[in-house]
């Protein structure tokens, strides 16, 4: 057995009818993704005995997914995690934008890029099958400058890779910071507690109450904040720090070690009951680690599973939360001169 694709339809959305591309490679791990927010809406990956289980959360049917949920698995965007207060000022002008969050703007506001129905084109070639998303977020589109053309491309190798590419042009200056919202649960149940995760970062971007960053890096030094050795994720999430209280656990951008150019291995996770292993490599310089510490059980996923607290994990790979305003982080404007580029890679593998 090969790569393969395949397109069945969906489910209907207000923008048109939204198709599910399932991605397959010669050794049976296989992906779904939606051309609905560009939703990765199944990842079934091998255990150490070659027993699949699909490790996203997420829903069976469309109808759920045109429901409010937490980001399941999609493309976020203009501007992925939080922009303080819903404003900032570029060239000049000052923008306001949504605000969805206690007073602030996240993922991309009321309509983001999650709730739309994108263009989809099907790729396949000898070393890879996937599939293109595209659309263009018109200008002021939820407070943004700018007519953005977006691709966001997703591409499954037979090295058990998930590839994401993203891509996008502008006609005037704005704002983009675009990330996958996946959550994992390598044991494909429970909770992610015994998960064991290291990333590489010495710094987080400190943030207020309202999780938006105050413009000080923590050096994560003898604090809950350091993953630089593999540590189960449960160890110290409960521990007495403020931050942590702020998060209600880990809810933090991570500011990622860089050196040079390209994708680098930012995180890896080893989920000890099955030895599954997930390592994320990107461009991007931080990462968003959240431990789903606002899931609550309320949202009935696929199989009917109730996704309670802490069930998942994301890494949302990303510039840091609120770049906009704070002019000393690397910035997230994007020209007409000047694309928006960059990628993530997911690759899967196991531990005996």
């Amino acid at each position: 057995m090969g790569l393969s694709i395949s397109k069945e339809f969906f489910g209907q959305t207000p923008e048109g009818p939204a198709d599910i591309y399932s991605l397959e490679n010669s050794h049976g791990m296989r992906v779904s993704i939606t051309n609905y927010g560009g939703i990765i809406q199944s990842l079934y990956v091998p255990d150490r005995d070659g027993n699949f289980s699909d490790v996203v959360h997420g829903f069976d049917s469309l109808d759920r997914y045109l429901e409010r949920h937490p980001f399941f698995g999609a493309i976020v965007g203009r501007y992925g995690n939080r922009i303080g207060k819903g404003r900032f000022t570029l060239e000049g002008h000052e923008y306001s934008l949504a605000t969805n969050n206690s007073g602030n703007h996240i993922h991309g506001g009321l309509k983001g890029f999650d709730k739309h129905l994108w263009e989809a084109r099907e790729i396949k070639s000898d070393s890879a099958v996937g599939v293109q998303l595209s659309r263009v977020s018109p200008d002021m589109e939820e407070g943004y400058p700018g007519n953005l053309d977006v691709e966001v491309t997703y591409l499954l190798n037979n090295d058990n890779e998930l590839l994401i590419e993203y891509l996008a042009g502008t006609d005037k200056t704005t704002h983009c910071n675009l990330t996958n919202h996946s959550y994992f649960n390598l044991s494909g149940a429970n909770d992610i507690l015994s998960h064991e995760i290291q990333i590489e970062s010495d710094y987080i971007t400190e943030v207020d109450e309202a999780l938006i960053p105050t413009g000080e890096l923590l050096n994560v030094a003898a604090t809950p904040f350091d993953f630089n050795r593999m540590t189960s994720i449960g160890d110290r999430i409960d521990d007495n720090n403020v931050q942590l209280q702020y998060g209600r656990g880990y809810d933090h951008n991570f500011v990622l070690r860089k050196a040079g150019d390209g994708r680098q291995l930012a995180v890896t996770v080893y989920e000890p009951a099955t030895g599954r292993v997930m390592e994320v490599l990107t461009e991007e310089p931080g990462v968003q680690f959240y431990t789903g510490n606002f899931l609550d059980g309320s949202v009935i996923g696929k199989n009917g599973v109730s996704y309670g607290r802490r069930s998942g994990f994301c890494l949302e790979t990303q510039h840091y939360p609120d770049s906009p305003n704070k002019p000393h982080f690397p910035s997230t404007i994007v020209t007409p001169e000047q694309a928006y580029r960059t990628s993530t890679l997911f690759r899967f593998s196991v531990r005996e």
